[in-house]
């Protein structure tokens, strides 16, 4: 008995170590890669995504130190990306709180679809303008963050393949982008799990621990990864891994 849980232990460790190292390098697939696995493995929805929520907000604070340290962002005071991650930030606020308190009695099917097809949609986007540069919008930074945040608080996931996206469509550059996702789904998650607690429900230590634990180790490599990779290869990887994790989404609604 004692083998096997410390075997599933380390198999939960590990997972979040790959999913984070995707996550921190490229802005997204933590959360909507971990989830549906975790479920596979035997445990409940409601222990995942506080933990989930846990792991990510401890991880994405350092992803954005580590992708400062390094110069791909530029978290200075007053600088561009600074006020594009307080923006995000507030808009995520409200999102998640609000959508936390309907995903209790929302059916998931119509969550995960809705999901789905938002992501794949965005990747298909992003793939098709992979060439073209976009001039800086305010406008579509907070739609696409509060939506985003809505996404997170609903289920754990959905949160960075949005926001990630969105911000490359909104004329951000793309390794700057993804220490912007990295803090700011940090801090949306940090307003989630606040929410979760309050309404009740309790953290599995015993998920979230080695989730956390293997997603931090992943931190530092994923920061020098996003470094050393050009500009258009990240974002056709962007542009190709959403497209993969909304389909991904609407494929497990029908198996």
């Amino acid at each position: 008995m004692i083998m096997i849980e410390i075997n599933l232990f380390i198999g939960v460790m590990i997972l979040a170590f790959l999913c984070e190292f995707i996550d921190s390098s490229l802005g997204m697939g933590y959360g909507t890669a971990a989830t549906p696995i975790l479920i596979l493995i035997g445990f409940p929805v409601l222990d995942i995504v506080p933990a989930v929520l846990l792991s990510e907000l401890i991880t994405g604070l350092l992803s954005g130190l580590a992708h400062h340290s390094i110069g791909n962002v530029n978290f200075s005071l007053r600088s561009l990306h600074t006020r594009v991650l307080v923006v995000l930030s507030i808009c995520s606020i409200l999102g998640t709180v609000i959508a936390v308190a309907i995903a209790i009695n929302l059916p998931k099917n119509i969550l995960n679809l809705y999901i789905g097809l938002l992501v794949l949609i965005m990747g298909i986007i992003v793939f098709a303008t992979r060439n073209k540069t976009f001039k800086f919008s305010w406008k579509k930074i907070i739609t696409l963050g509060s939506i985003a945040a809505f996404n997170k608080g609903m289920s754990g996931g959905g949160y960075g393949p949005v926001v990630m996206s969105g911000q490359v469509l909104s004329g951000v550059n793309d390794k700057s982008a993804v220490g912007i996702t990295s803090v700011s789904e940090g801090l949306t998650s940090a307003v989630g799990l606040v929410t979760f607690i309050c309404l009740g429900s309790i953290i599995n230590l015993e998920l979230a621990m080695p989730m956390v634990i293997g997603a931090t180790f992943a931190v530092p490599i994923a920061a020098y990864t996003t470094k050393r990779i050009s500009s258009l290869i990240l974002k056709r990887s962007i542009a190709l891994l959403t497209i993969v994790l909304g389909l991904i989404t609407i494929i497990k609604l029908f198996i």
